[in-house]
């Protein structure tokens, strides 16, 4: 795509309030991207050039039922957000709130691309030196094989399309290498995948990995279902903080330990850097008709504004389009059409 891209950003539900997100906004424009910021605007305030303030402060990050409150609250930020990407008025979308809201909205007005059975959300884990795409991290409670063979293609598309990763290595997360490891949907799954993947050059089909090979660069793809990819993705997390903590702490420990932070400090911020969870700018949602990104509620202005661009280069490097491209050339599209109430909406990151 050429000219100026439009990204839609509900800033209803950050934990950090609207403004830290319309500051962010504010960032993306300055680099070009047109943004249309739908929340509180008393709570906004001004904004430069580029960045168009829509009056909604109606939120449903909070909703018990997130689908319902999708359906029957068609005033609130994350809904009216997503009509002007469906309608055409944005080219791409981007939540900071509920990642349930994000996912019912999308489904129900941008609607899912056509032979998708279920949306499933991506997200680019920043590990050092083996960086990998994990999906689906919450989009779905469970997944029959036929959702994660589509998982598995959608993510190989999108790791090509914006992680330029030219040929991925995509696996399974199971608990064990061997074929016959898993559930059966896991087992059914690989089974599918090892009989069409090498028809397909666009991906390398490597098997089944464990929770152990998720960090030492085994794939660049690990697909799950929604529950397990979501409890996996909040241990890493909640083990990197733990693990930076117990750094610092040491770090200072003892003046010998203080000297020796002292010269580790650059290396240590470097490696910060590497593993901050801002730095990919969320979760893909992967499936629908146009992108969409889900941001972490507790980003701040700089996860908002790494999360714009990457909706930017999504739009730009047509990744919804080769993804269904790469389907269709697998023969993984379904082949009849399965009502939106089919999309299970699981847990929220």
């Amino acid at each position: 795509m050429t000219g100026t891209v439009t990204v839609a950003v509900d800033a209803n539900g950050a934990d950090l309030g609207a403004a830290e997100v319309a500051a962010g906004a504010a960032a993306a424009a300055e680099r070009g991207t047109r943004v249309l910021l739908f929340g509180p605007a008393a709570e906004i305030g001004a904004t430069p050039d580029g960045v168009e303030v829509v009056d909604a402060p109606v939120s449903i990050a909070k909703a018990a039922d997130p689908a319902l409150a999708a359906r029957s609250t068609p005033d609130a930020s994350i809904v009216r957000a997503v009509k002007a990407v469906a309608a055409g008025e944005a080219d791409a979308l981007v939540s900071g709130g509920s990642t349930g809201a994000a996912i019912a909205a999308g489904v129900f007005n941008i609607k899912r691309a056509s032979g998708i059975y279920r949306p499933a959300l991506a997200l680019p884990m920043p590990i050092p030196g083996a960086p990998i795409l994990l999906l689906d991290v919450g989009a779905n409670l469970s997944a029959r094989p036929e959702h994660l063979v589509q998982f598995a293609f959608m993510g190989a598309a999108m790791s090509r399309a914006v992680l330029g990763v030219a040929r991925p290595r995509v696996a399974l997360l199971s608990n064990g290498e061997e074929p016959t490891k898993g559930t059966d949907d896991v087992i059914a799954a690989h089974e599918q995948l090892a009989a069409r993947a090498p028809t397909v050059g666009d991906l390398e089909f490597v098997g089944n990995v464990e929770g152990t090979q998720v960090t030492t660069g085994a794939a660049d793809v690990i697909v799950t279902d929604g529950f397990t990819g979501n409890i996996a993705l909040k241990l890493l997390e909640g083990t990197s903080g733990t693990i930076l903590g117990a750094v610092r702490e040491a770090a200072t420990s003892t003046p010998r330990a203080k000297l020796g932070g002292m010269l580790l400090r650059p290396a240590l911020r470097r490696f910060r850097d590497e593993i901050d969870p801002e730095g990919p700018g969320g979760a893909y949602m992967l499936g629908l008709r146009r992108v969409g990104i889900v941001a972490h509620g507790r980003f701040t202005r700089r996860g908002f504004a790494q999360a714009i661009a990457v909706a930017e280069q999504a739009v730009r490097e047509r990744a919804v389009e080769r993804t269904h491209e790469l389907l269709e050339s697998a023969g993984a599209l379904r082949s009849a059409p399965v009502s939106e109430a089919a999309a299970s909406l699981g847990p929220s990151r």
